[in-house]
């Protein structure tokens, strides 16, 4: 299965795609969309949807897996990031990719098997888990990468179970 893995926001949007076969994973691509802070919001949007899709093109993941949104102290950024988060949403959808939601927590008990892990740890174990020489930058990156890998652990069910209740099974 080759998952996309997604760190939302507007001004940089992490993301990491693997692939995850028979309990192995191989890293295919990783990087940031980055928006610039002086282009106008719309344009913005834009930019995310267009790189979101050279991505999914260039990569042909099968699933996206995106972190839940949280609600933070600044109401702006909160609503900033929800519509970028819808772009990438209808991106998604536009491009037949399943999406799967993950909490922090249940991203960092995944990768590190403690749901209040430290940023740190969660970082060093996606590096770990995917063999990379260094941990991604910037972080969004390896927060992305280690969306992937929680979809990956929690697919043996939940994607599983996923594909039988649309088959009818």
């Amino acid at each position: 299965m080759i998952i996309l893995g997604i760190d939302p926001g507007y001004a940089i949007i992490g993301y990491g795609v693997i692939e995850y076969r028979s309990n192995h994973f191989r890293t295919i691509d990783y990087g940031a969309i980055i928006t610039e802070a002086k282009t106008p919001f719309n344009e913005r949007l834009e930019i995310i949807y267009d790189k979101f899709n050279e991505i999914v093109k260039r990569n042909s993941p099968e699933v996206m897996s995106i972190e839940k949104l949280f609600y933070n102290n600044n109401a702006k950024t909160v609503i900033d990031v929800s519509q970028a988060r819808g772009v990438l949403m209808l991106a998604a959808q536009k491009n037949s990719l399943p999406v799967f939601e993950y909490t922090p927590l249940q991203v960092k008990q995944s990768v590190v098997g403690y749901g209040r892990a430290e940023k740190k740890q969660v970082q060093e174990m996606t590096k770990r888990i995917l063999g990379l020489e260094k941990v991604p930058k910037p972080d969004d990156t390896a927060d992305a990468l280690a969306m992937a890998i929680c979809h990956a652990h929690a697919s043996g069910s939940l994607f599983n179970n996923n594909l039988s209740i649309r088959r009818g099974i």
